[in-house]
Parts: C-alpha cells; sequence; structure tokens
C-alpha cells in the first residue's frame, strides 16, 4: 500500500492537482494526532485521514478552495463549539497545494522555441518541444525540458490535454503551423497561441473559417499573434514577449 509521500509522487507523475494537509497542533480530546497527513485530490478524492466525521467533511472543502487558489492556508477547530463534535477538543490543520505545474507545449524547436524552452521552466511550466526535423535538437544539452523528435500528429497522440494545458505553435514554415493548429485546436487547453505576421494570421483566420474547423468565437479565443506586443526583433527578445503572455494567463487562472 503507498504511503502519503508514495501518492504525491503519483499525483506528481499524473500531473494531477492536490492539497496536503497536516494536523499541526491538537488540544485536548481529539480524533487524530499531530502530524497526521490527508491528501485530497481536485475531484474530492482522500488518501489518509485527519480524523473522519465533521472534522474532516470540513478540511476536504477548504482543500478544494486552496487548490483552486493556489495559496495555503492554516485552520483552526474548536471540535465542540465549530463542528459539533463530542470529543470537545480542539485541532490545528494546515493545507497546502500541491502539483499544479503548467505543461508548457511548444511546437517548433527553432531558434525561439529553444528560447522559450529555456526561459519557461523557470516560471512554473514543464515544459515539452515537439518537431520533427533531423538533428533538430543536438543544442538542447543542459535545458529543462523533454524533447520529441517525431512528427506533430503522432507526438499530439501521445501528450495529453487538459485545462493545465499550455500550446506554443512556433515551426518553421506556415503550412506547418496550420496543420498543428487543426491538430490541435479541439483538444482541452489553457492557452494556444500561434506566432504569425498580422497578414499570415488574416489567412489563418480565413482557412480555419472556409473549412468549417473552428467558429468565429472560438477562433477569437486563440492568442493569434502570440505574444504580449512589443517591440521584439530577437528570438530571445519575441520568447520573452511569448512567456509575459503565458505567465499572464497562467497568474489570471480561476
Amino acid at each position: 500500500m503507498n504511503t502519503i509521500y508514495q501518492q504525491l509522487a503519483e499525483l506528481e507523475r499524473e500531473g494531477k492537482s492536490a492539497a496536503l494537509c497536516i494536523v499541526t497542533q491538537t488540544q485536548g480530546s481529539s480524533p487524530q494526532k499531530i502530524s497526521s497527513k490527508m491528501i485530497v485530490a481536485d475531484d474530492g478524492g482522500i488518501f489518509g485521514t485527519v480524523g473522519g466525521g465533521s472534522i474532516e467533511k470540513a478540511v476536504i472543502e477548504e482543500a478544494l478552495s486552496v487548490i483552486k487558489n493556489q495559496m495555503p492556508k492554516t485552520l483552526r477547530y474548536e471540535l465542540k463549539k465549530d463542528l459539533g463534535m463530542e470529543c470537545g477538543g480542539a485541532m490545528e490543520i494546515y493545507i497546502e497545494p500541491f502539483g499544479q505545474k503548467k505543461r508548457l507545449y511548444i511546437f517548433g524547436a527553432g531558434h525561439i522555441g529553444k528560447s522559450l524552452a529555456g526561459f519557461a521552466p523557470g516560471f512554473g511550466f514543464e515544459v515539452t518541444v515537439i518537431d520533427g526535423r533531423e538533428n533538430i535538437f543536438h543544442e538542447y544539452s543542459g535545458i529543462k525540458c523533454a524533447c520529441m523528435n517525431k512528427d506533430y500528429k503522432a507526438a499530439v497522440k501521445e501528450l495529453k490535454f487538459d485545462k493545465n494545458t499550455f500550446m506554443v505553435i512556433v515551426t518553421h514554415n506556415h503550412m506547418n503551423d496550420f496543420n498543428v493548429l487543426k491538430t490541435v485546436c479541439k483538444k482541452e487547453w489553457q492557452y494556444l497561441g500561434m506566432i504569425g505576421s498580422r497578414r499570415k494570421i488574416a489567412e489563418i483566420h480565413k482557412m480555419l473559417t472556409d473549412q468549417k474547423i473552428l467558429t468565429q468565437k472560438e477562433i477569437e479565443k486563440l492568442d493569434m499573434p502570440i505574444g504580449i506586443k512589443f517591440a521584439a526583433i530577437e528570438p530571445n527578445e519575441i520568447a520573452i514577449s511569448i512567456l509575459a503572455k503565458l505567465i499572464d494567463v497562467k497568474n489570471s487562472m480561476k
């Protein structure tokens, strides 16, 4: 049977959000001792216990709030007064969010993709770069990212998509960008952006509309052209523009 820490490691591998609840103080009669622990998953499932009954129900509700807001908190309960528990003691419980790192998929391992892959891990992103070109990753040593050297369509079949997924499309040509966008746009995601000039974006917009791939409302959710606008010229500068947008979306998530 898994320990609390093995369970946390499993949740981290699966990219799931959770909260770790720890009994830090007790007074008088209480249903659990100091250092008792419980994990609350974002779907309300639990592993371990902080006492069962009313105290556990209250902590689960607070833990779900912590997961959503990503802000730790300390709770103190007078068990009889606050929760109607006959044991009559008191408990203090610390709740900490866990496993909320965002997945960033960068389609295109060229200069901009490489720069962004180098910057993004320092800002809470778990990065995967996807590019099928031969030897494209030969200068990626030392960059903290996963590299998928395969065709975009094949890679997409292996990737996980959910509300914590961010995607950046910066491949080496116009049609590749469109084909990647067409492949991933119907997946679940938090952010999807594509690089391009105003002319290119207008053409992409028309193709998405003419081919009935996305509705106008769905197209408006895309970030095209990508990033926060400023006078960026060099690949590193463009990558910073993109990263600024990613951080803005990440920190604005509810």
